[in-house]
């Protein structure tokens, strides 16, 4: 007689919903899955969370011997003395915070400053920033708020009762914790929310133990998203995931903390003790539905008005800033078309320098990565634009190394569902769980290509923008 495997959970508590996976502890093998919709909003009430967090679970955890946490980072969860939410969290996505950032690198003196004490450059999205807009927006509010978590810290917190407690992957995109010392800058803290000293909760290592749900479940630490994901893809030496959402990430592992005073490259730290170098794009999948949108078609007809033009568009480039951008020197930032000849004015042209302008972008990321200590050696191409036809065929173009295509599937789930099997079993790394197929595209056949493409990218940058280049 076969024994029951045992079975871990993973929760990916996104923007957009709560969805869940149960898996082999031993083996990663998914076994259920359970999906609740968040609401479409910048700033949403936590208990929302616990509402879609049951909705997704009802009749999925039983015989789950421990679960873990991924979520959104960044997000500001205030709470007064009584544990209670003083006002509706704001998402990473909530740019109203945008004067705070400006005025926060400026105070403790620049963006040198900011990268050598916390690893990054503040932006909007980040919760220090959001401390500050609470404290000159919302004083009242302010001065209730004897806590502040971040939203996968809530969400632990709610399934154990106990402590509230975070790890060093998803403090280190709040602005006050430093990940090259592994401490909160309870400095800057105070400085940010106008004196105010409120808690944070305790950080624990990646295989700690948080506590246990009231039916006996282990809860592992939990962690932010862009880190969830790195551990359910096994990162290795020289693998950089580039992952095209509604935004776009650029990130891998590296031994060491990078400190990137550009702004370009947010030093976070990764679920295994590491760091996560990674670069941010608010234009990745968009791009391609607004052009789309634009062209009168869907995106099955992009693809295909892509797939018809020549690499390089006929000199056309795209430089698809459509919604700004995350980093200091583009916050305001706005789309612009490049090399227009009357020769090259077809929707097929504009199709294909939509994706590789999107694609240009996200490889400005992987030069900025490499700067701050990765050898980029091949690309794990993830996200729902992987899927396109049009991007599988320019992405080995213009990125210039291997590019690999991972199994679909929802890798912040199975990052904290991996992170939960290792607070399971214990050691000091992560169960080594089987391979998931992969898709490895072709290469270029000229990588002339890829190179003339990039060029007229990052001269249409500067020439505009006057971005800095990744190293100088």
């Amino acid at each position: 007689m076969t024994d029951k495997p045992t079975l871990v959970a993973g929760v990916d508590s996104s923007t957009q919903s709560t969805k869940i996976v149960v898996c082999d502890a031993a083996t990663g093998a998914v076994v259920r899955t359970g999906r609740a919709a968040h609401p479409d909003a910048t700033e949403v009430d936590p208990r929302e969370w616990w509402r879609a967090f049951g909705e997704a679970s009802d009749g999925l955890l039983d015989g789950v011997a421990a679960i873990g946490v991924g979520g959104q980072q960044h997000g500001m969860v205030t709470l007064d003395e009584d544990g209670s939410v003083v006002r509706p969290a704001l998402l990473w996505n909530d740019t109203r915070s945008g004067q705070a950032a400006e005025d926060l690198t400026r105070e403790l003196g620049g963006p040198a400053v900011w990268a050598e004490a916390v690893g990054s450059v503040p932006v909007a999205s980040f919760t220090v920033t959001k401390l500050r807009w609470l404290a000159e927006n919302e004083p009242g509010a302010a001065d209730r708020v004897a806590r502040v978590v971040l939203p996968h810290d809530w969400l632990t917190w709610r399934l154990t009762g106990g402590e509230p407690v975070t790890d060093r992957g998803d403090a280190s995109g709040t602005g006050y914790f430093s990940p090259a010392e592994g401490t909160y800058r309870r400095d800057i803290l105070k400085h940010a929310f106008g004196g105010r000293d409120p808690e944070l909760p305790r950080v624990i290592g990646p295989s700690e133990v948080a506590g246990e749900t009231p039916d006996g479940v282990l809860v592992s630490a939990g962690t932010g998203d862009n880190m969830a994901a790195a551990l359910a893809l096994g990162l290795g030496e020289g693998d950089v995931v580039v992952s095209l959402g509604t935004s776009g990430t650029v990130f891998g592992v590296s031994e060491t903390a990078p400190a990137d005073a550009t702004g370009l490259v947010a030093g976070f730290a990764d679920a295994t003790g590491r760091f996560l170098p990674l670069a941010c794009t608010l234009n990745a999948a968009r791009v391609l539905t607004a052009t789309a949108h634009m062209l009168g078609t869907d995106l099955a007809g992009l693809d295909r008005l892509a797939l018809a033009a020549s690499p390089g568009a006929d000199g056309l480039t795209l430089l698809p800033y459509l919604d700004g951008e995350r980093t200091p020197n583009l916050p305001s930032a706005a789309g612009s078309l490049h090399g227009l000849r009357r020769a090259n004015m077809t929707p097929e042209n504009l199709a294909r320098a939509a994706v590789e302008g999107m694609l240009c972008g996200l490889s400005a990321g992987l030069d900025a990565v490499a700067a701050h200590g990765l050898a980029v050696r091949r690309v794990l191409l993830i996200g729902g634009a992987a899927q396109s036809a049009a991007v599988r065929a320019v992405a080995p173009i213009v990125f210039g190394v291997p590019v690999v295509i991972p199994e679909p599937a929802e890798h912040v789930a199975l990052g904290a569902a991996r992170q939960a099997a290792w607070a399971l079993a214990g050691g000091a790394e992560p169960p080594a769980w089987e391979s998931k197929a992969q898709v490895t595209l072709d290469g270029p056949a000229s990588p002339e290509a890829g190179e003339e493409i990039r060029g007229r990218h990052l001269a249409a940058r500067q020439l505009v923008h006057h971005v800095p280049v990744a190293g100088a």
